[in-house]
């Protein structure tokens, strides 16, 4: 069973994120920069919620405010699941497919070490049976 380490090891630990005082319009900048759909919010080093492209359409756009004007803190979700670097992909897919969600992030006592989006499951998972139908190919022609 593959685990949430393996796949940032090829993925890489870089996480996108942002201050709850912040603006709405500052993570916008910030998503918009490195072409994401979410950053991380921390305070004092420590995760404190998660901030979408969702979160934006649904509490600012649809409410009528003004991402200017609204802080991150008044829309992230402080109540966010995550995962640790010794949880398995399967349980990753099942985690978002059941919450409904497309990003998880990583954690090692409170300390973000990675993110986890639903692209970079589907990614690995294709990834890992490719390499699995090329061994199975080259067992049973013989060339392995």
């Amino acid at each position: 069973m593959k685990k949430v380490s393996q796949l940032l090891s090829q993925k890489g630990k870089d996480v996108a994120s942002i201050e709850a005082h912040e603006s709405v319009y500052d993570a916008l900048e910030r998503m918009v920069a490195r072409n994401i759909g979410a950053l991380v919010v921390c305070q004092e080093g420590e995760c404190r919620g998660l901030l979408t492209e969702r979160d934006y359409a649904r509490k600012v756009i649809l409410k009528g405010k003004s991402s200017k004007d609204t802080l991150v803190s008044e829309i992230m979700d402080p109540q966010f699941a995550s995962v640790t670097m010794n949880d398995s992909i399967e349980h990753c897919m099942a985690l978002m497919s059941d919450k409904h969600i497309r990003y998880l992030p990583v954690l090692a006592e409170k300390q973000v070490v990675g993110l986890v989006s639903m692209g970079d499951l589907v990614r690995f998972i294709i990834e890992d049976q490719t390499l699995t139908i090329q061994d199975l190919k080259n067992y049973i022609s013989g060339t392995v």
